[in-house]
């Protein structure tokens, strides 16, 4: 089943808070004709229809809110205030957050008006995440937020992960990345083994950066015991099964992994980067991890293709809360 028939079995309702982007619009206009989702688009409603007009787009199929007024604005600065008052947030300030898009659309998802967001077209990534760690939270048992991408090569469907949040994680978030990232692919049908990468395969190398990848997986094999996890790899031995073979003998990961853990950002953010480029995959993401429940940041430069494929992954997962497996 591919990603927007299951987004369709999901039936989930998606807030996008960017309605005066024009991709924002084409998207929500293509999610609509396919009936992938149920929507709510944020904006000026007049404004939004008239140029939702003006493009030839029916959103007739959308709830359109204006963020700025209504009676939610006010019950969400309620909820705001008390969720922050710790932080000495009063009530006159939680008014002047939720007039923030973001702020607004996950209010939304806290409350069960949405059952996941998707922002960052024309906001930064810490614009996206920041109000989803304020409000809606880590997940229980989860220390650390991360991403993946979803990989589409000839066919095949892999996770790269963590290519978008944690710069330098430590081992034991290393192990989390690896469990929850496992978790995230199995959403999508992919048969979860886990590649922790690295310049050396097993012993072939040394040094810290090597031993850390190693600390990782025997921190996530200790608290996952049935997870599939192998490393250090090198990405030739994760995905050749020849070279797997060779390289670490008996592995059952070695030249057949599915999901492929980086050591950090910057190996993360590089490779997917340069498969996307040179290799012609289709990244569907980043896929955000270990919230509560789904927010998806977009890149800047998202093109409306990207789009409706992450508001297609949020349903998904928003999806797979709703049952036992995704509790």
């Amino acid at each position: 089943m591919c990603i927007r028939d299951r987004a369709r079995a999901a039936d989930a309702h998606i807030v996008l808070p960017e309605g005066d982007d024009d991709r924002i619009l084409r998207a929500a206009d293509e999610l609509l004709r396919d009936g992938v989702c149920r929507l709510t688009v944020l904006g000026d409603p007049a404004a939004v229809r008239a140029r939702a007009d003006e493009l030839g787009l029916d959103l007739s199929g959308a709830t359109v809110t204006d963020p700025t007024d209504g009676e939610d604005l006010e019950r969400f600065a309620a909820d705001f205030a008390e969720l922050r008052k710790h932080k000495g947030v009063t009530l006159d300030d939680a008014r002047e957050t939720m007039r923030d898009i973001s702020y607004y659309a996950t209010m939304m998802v806290h409350t069960g008006l949405a059952d996941g967001m998707v922002s960052g077209a024309a906001h930064t990534t810490a614009h996206t995440i920041r109000p989803g760690l304020q409000i809606i939270r880590t997940a229980p048992g989860a220390s650390v937020v991360s991403s993946i991408f979803l990989m589409v090569m000839d066919g095949v469907l892999w996770a790269f992960g963590d290519c978008a949040v944690n710069p330098d994680p430590t081992p034991e978030q290393l192990a989390e990345i690896a469990a929850v990232s496992a978790e995230t692919a199995a959403q999508f049908g992919v048969e979860p083994r886990v590649a922790m990468l690295s310049y050396s395969t097993g012993t072939s190398g040394s040094g810290a950066d090597v031993e850390a990848v190693a600390a990782a997986v025997e921190a996530a094999r200790a608290a996952h015991p049935d997870l599939t996890v192998d490393g250090p790899l090198q990405f030739d031995a994760a995905v050749v099964e020849s070279v797997g073979a060779k390289k670490m003998p008996g592995s059952d990961v070695a030249g057949r992994a599915t999901v492929f853990i980086f050591p950090d950002l910057d190996a993360g953010n590089i490779a997917y980067k340069a498969v996307q480029r040179t290799a012609g995959a289709l990244a569907v993401g980043p896929i955000l991890q270990g919230l509560n429940k789904p927010v998806n940041d977009l890149s800047r430069g998202a093109t409306v293709r990207d789009i409706v494929n992450t508001v297609a992954v949020t349903a998904v997962q928003a999806g797979a809360r709703r049952t036992p497996s995704g509790e």
